[in-house]
């Protein structure tokens, strides 16, 4: 069980970036389609905890030691190389969103410019990857479950604080733009964008594990903590719609008007997811490109935490409505490539 939960708590860790704990991922991707946005959460529910069963029990059996074992042997030599590449870029794509999200945030909280907000990012995130203090990240990673008791405590008090009805929330948010056509398509897209992220993890994870069987439970236990997470979340963001739609954090919105204290802790706490992320995204983007740990590599990551903060001056709210659907359509080949290879896998082992 100690296993298991080590596993799911670092699944949920990966997914519950800044995004997601800003709460515009799920305005986006659930809130802004009303009450069928709930529906959304649930269906994305179970597809996380499909994968993360399927990616870690994968991992486990072939002993993955990167994501790259467990890509080749889902989809196949040439379409594996593509879907190689697709991950190895999504690190720099969220790179960009958490560097310009680390503005938006300090702008919306202590009123300093975003620029300024993201150079600062742009420099702790580079320091820390090019120094590779390896301590500081299990520190900042130690702030996720005090992450995830706060943002249910938050969205719980925005459904007490509800001040319109649901059919006229749900006509508020037939005005928002939406990050898809539909709902069931945001919801799929929200799975496929966050797996691909999720994919290195999941596989060295398992790969890591004592037993498949742990592998397994530890992705089932993660998805489920993260449906009900973003289900707990969605609802609330969807009862205070009236006052949160254009905001780029909504959640921290709701925390401030809890109490000025919780809400700067939680801005600080979403910071350090911020870099958490970040430092996350651009260490695997130059590792892949570069041998970790030499001068090239620092010099290389360098170089790209510099074209990330040029990326990032789009701003945190127009990259999240942008990059991660691009790479969610893209993330259906992965997840149609899981779905396959599991059930391959079943019927050998059935055979």
């Amino acid at each position: 069980m100690k296993e298991s939960l080590k596993i799911a708590g670092a699944f949920v860790g990966v997914i519950v970036g800044a995004g997601f704990a800003s709460g515009r991922e799920l305005m986006q991707m659930f809130v802004d389609f009303g009450v069928w946005g709930l529906l959304g959460a649930v269906v994305s529910a179970a597809f996380f905890t499909f994968l993360g069963m399927a990616l870690a029990g994968m991992g486990s059996r072939l002993r993955a030691k990167s994501h790259k074992d467990v890509v080749y042997a889902l989809c196949g030599r040439y379409l594996g190389t593509f879907v190689d590449l697709m991950i190895t870029f999504f690190m720099f794509a969220v790179t960009v969103v958490m560097l310009a999200g680390g503005g938006a945030l300090l702008e919306q909280q202590f009123g300093i410019p975003a620029i300024y907000g993201s150079v600062a990012v742009t420099l702790i995130v580079v320091a820390i990857v090019c120094l590779d203090v390896q301590k500081v990240i299990g520190m900042i990673g130690a702030v996720t479950p005090l992450l995830i008791l706060t943002a249910v405590a938050v969205a719980l008090y925005g459904v007490a604080t509800r001040g319109l009805s649901f059919g006229e929330l749900n006509h508020l948010a037939s005005q928002q733009n939406a990050g898809a056509s539909h709902w069931l398509l945001g919801a799929l897209l929200y799975v496929s964008y966050n797996i691909v992220a999720g994919v290195p993890f999941l596989a060295i994870m398992g790969g890591a594990a004592k037993s498949e069987k742990q592998a397994i439970w530890g992705g089932i236990f993660g998805g489920a903590l993260l449906g009900l997470l973003m289900l707990v979340m969605s609802l609330g963001l969807l009862s205070r719609l009236d006052s949160v739609a254009d905001l780029p954090m909504p959640m921290l919105y709701i925390a401030t008007e809890v109490s000025p204290v919780l809400g700067l802790l939680m801005a600080v706490i979403i910071f350090l997811m911020i870099v958490n992320t970040a430092v996350g995204t651009l260490y695997s983007f130059s590792a892949r490109l570069l041998p970790a740990g030499t001068r090239k590599f620092r010099i290389g990551s360098a170089a790209t935490g510099v074209l990330a903060f040029v990326g990032s001056l789009v701003g945190f709210v127009s990259l999240v409505g942008q990059v991660y659907p691009l790479f969610g359509y893209l993330g259906f080949l992965l997840i149609g490539s899981v779905v396959v290879g599991w059930l391959r896998v079943g019927r050998l082992a059935q055979a």
